[in-house]
């Protein structure tokens, strides 16, 4: 699993999350996930399935904001933490390994889930 280190905003540089970002006026989801991988890693997709979350429209961030997730092969390219983060790091699906990153605190249930549907406790 890909997780990118997050250099703003403050109260989230530091912190570990899910690369990706927000979906602009007339993208569908999958459209903005696309372009937001091309802009902040450098990187084309192949995506797969969703990794579902509690409600209609995904991960609650806050009450404004929501996020979907999906499974995905890097099929061009190189991931690079070219915006918004100073590192990226592949991560086992291991409880232990996962454990060890600050994540965003909104991301911690969807590391959750992820162990879950690899069949990891």
């Amino acid at each position: 699993m890909l997780a990118a280190r997050r250099t703003a905003p403050e109260q989230f540089a530091g912190m570990w999350e899910f690369p990706g970002g927000k979906v602009e006026a007339g993208e569908s989801c999958e459209e903005g996930l696309h372009r937001e991988l091309r802009e902040e890693l450098g990187v084309e997709v192949l995506l797969g399935a969703e990794i579902s979350g509690p409600g209609p429209q995904g991960w609650p961030l806050n009450d404004r904001a929501a996020m979907r997730v999906w499974l995905a092969e890097v099929t061009e390219g190189v991931p690079a933490p070219l915006e918004d983060h100073d590192e990226l790091r592949w991560v086992a699906l291991d409880p232990l390994e996962l454990a060890a990153l600050a994540w965003i605190p909104a991301d911690l249930p969807i590391v959750t889930a992820m162990l879950e549907t690899a069949g990891v406790s």
